[in-house]
């Protein structure tokens, strides 16, 4: 038998009093991407897209950076570059 000793003023718990919690705004959601989209794509998009510039090397030997295109021409002597 287990004998427990009596609750007096002496060893009785404080009373708990019930505290107002203060109110804790949650984050907005994050936009809900499309079920189609590949991760990969929202990470692109995310970071301000694809750079879309790609390097070309000319027959007169300059090698040169230009926007992907189908009409790029050599900045040093006008021929078309193949795409």
């Amino acid at each position: 038998m287990r004998v427990r000793p009596k609750r007096t003023t002496i060893n009785r718990r404080p009373e708990r009093h019930a505290h107002p919690t203060p109110r804790v705004t949650p984050p907005p959601p994050a936009p809900q991407a499309a079920a189609n989209d590949h991760p990969q794509e929202r990470r692109a998009r995310e970071s301000g897209g694809p750079i879309d510039n790609a390097a070309y090397t000319c027959g007169c030997g300059l090698v040169f950076e230009a926007a992907v295109s189908t009409s790029v021409e050599c900045p040093h002597c006008g021929t078309q570059q193949a795409w």
